[in-house]
């Protein structure tokens, strides 16, 4: 198993670097607004282009995997690709995560990226942590990576995928807690935001980048590990291989 989902990896990273819109969409978009941000951001300047700019870059580099994970899912079903494989000596499991592990090894390259552009030097007076922050990165994107399969799993054609993940993934992006306080919003609209996985993402994201521990954001872990569980017996029943 192990040897094919290696053989199948390599294979999936070398067809997705074919692409160029979409490692330009995964790596090259969030560095650009990074950079773009952060020269804008300064004294005076709202939270979300100081102190909650990496949290921002951090959490669409997560939603751009989505993006086009549900994407290609879409077009190799529709092209009969998802089909052949199925029909191979590999396992359901390891043609899946393949996928996943191609969408989270390029977050990896993003945030390495990030850090090497002087991530550091936006919040200066944080006691940044980029390895803790790293691991609830991928932690992250491998938790939203279930309700990208649940996305590819009911899209009628890939047609519609993109359209419809992102329509997905933007809207629970304004409900996340970046550009307006969870504890501020309308009474209704807060109880929407706590059933959604971004507000707690942005939670263990701001606090693994501050230097706080795992363990005082147990809470937004058991709830990130509720959704990837419940995501998952979700595209496992709805997934369709043609």
């Amino acid at each position: 198993m192990l040897r094919g989902l290696w053989k199948l990896t390599w294979l999936e990273t070398k067809i997705f670097v074919r692409e160029p819109l979409g490692v330009v969409g995964t790596v090259g978009v969030p560095i650009v607004l990074f950079l773009l941000l952060g020269r804008i951001g300064g004294r005076g300047a709202p939270r979300l282009l100081t102190d909650d700019l990496p949290i921002l870059v951090a959490v669409m580099i997560a939603m751009s995997a989505i993006i086009s994970l549900v994407s290609i899912i879409a077009i190799y079903r529709e092209g009969g690709i998802l089909k052949r494989l199925r029909a191979t000596p590999l396992q359901p499991t390891t043609i899946l995560l393949a996928h996943v592990l191609v969408k989270l090894g390029f977050t990896a390259l993003s945030l390495v990226v990030l850090v090497l552009l002087g991530m550091r030097s936006v919040s200066p007076g944080q006691a940044a942590a980029p390895f803790a922050f790293g691991l609830a990165l991928l932690f992250v994107t491998f938790t939203l990576l279930s309700i990208g399969f649940v996305l590819a799993s009911i899209v009628p054609t890939a047609r519609f995928a993109q359209p419809l993940a992102t329509s997905v993934i933007y809207t629970m992006l304004a409900f996340s807690g970046l550009f307006v306080a969870i504890e501020r919003m309308p009474g209704p609209v807060r109880v929407v935001a706590r059933a959604l996985p971004l507000p707690y993402a942005v939670s263990l994201l701001r606090g693994t980048w501050r230097g706080e521990g795992w363990i005082a954001h147990s809470g937004d872990v058991a709830a990130l590990l509720l959704v990837c569980a419940t995501c998952t017996l979700l595209s496992a029943r709805l997934f369709r291989w043609e």
